[in-house]
């Protein structure tokens, strides 16, 4: 095996790794599958986090990491997938970051890990055992790289800041 294939057995190996986690928590969100909320309980719970409108942000955290790791799965429209995916564990760091870094306090740890996991795989790409290599990458161009990172990270700033402000509002009433 050359060097080439055993990198790009090792990009499937972690795509498929990192995007059936990113799947299986975003279907949590969206269908209540695997003991999950479900719209209703993950708008509950967006409400409760201070993320507004809760709803739309319920879909979009659940869009975000079932769509973005399914096609990271795949390797298909890998930049925007990584993208995705890491713009909405930006969100979840946001939440976790009061309790520190480490998950066994509740901290950042784990949507962090998952966030610049996604972000590597989007910008690397996803190597030659992809969906993307078998139709030419079309999904898989420079350009495409730029928009979907800017877009994301434009995003993950807006929500994450809008969440901030609210919060701040809300200690100034108490």
């Amino acid at each position: 095996m050359t060097c080439v294939n055993r990198r790009d057995l090792g990009l499937l190996v972690l795509r498929v790794g990192t995007g059936a986690v990113l799947a299986a928590h975003g279907t949590q969100k969206l269908f209540g599958w695997f003991g999950g909320g479900g719209i209703e309980g993950t708008t509950a719970g967006m409400e409760a986090m201070g993320f507004h409108p809760p709803k739309h942000s319920a879909v979009a955290a659940g869009l975000g990491e079932a769509a973005g790791g399914a096609l990271l799965a795949l390797g298909l429209a890998t930049p925007a997938a990584g993208a995705a995916a890491a713009g909405t564990m930006a969100g979840a760091v946001a939440v976790h970051a009061p309790a520190g870094f480490f998950a066994q306090g509740g901290g950042y740890e784990y949507p962090a890990y998952l966030g610049f996991t996604a972000a590597a795989i989007g910008l690397t790409g996803p190597g030659r055992y992809s969906l993307d290599h078998v139709t030419w990458h079309v999904f898989n161009q420079p350009w495409v790289v730029a928009l979907a990172f800017a877009g994301s990270a434009a995003a993950a700033a807006a929500v994450v800041g809008r969440r901030a402000r609210g919060q701040g509002r809300d200690a100034e009433e108490t």
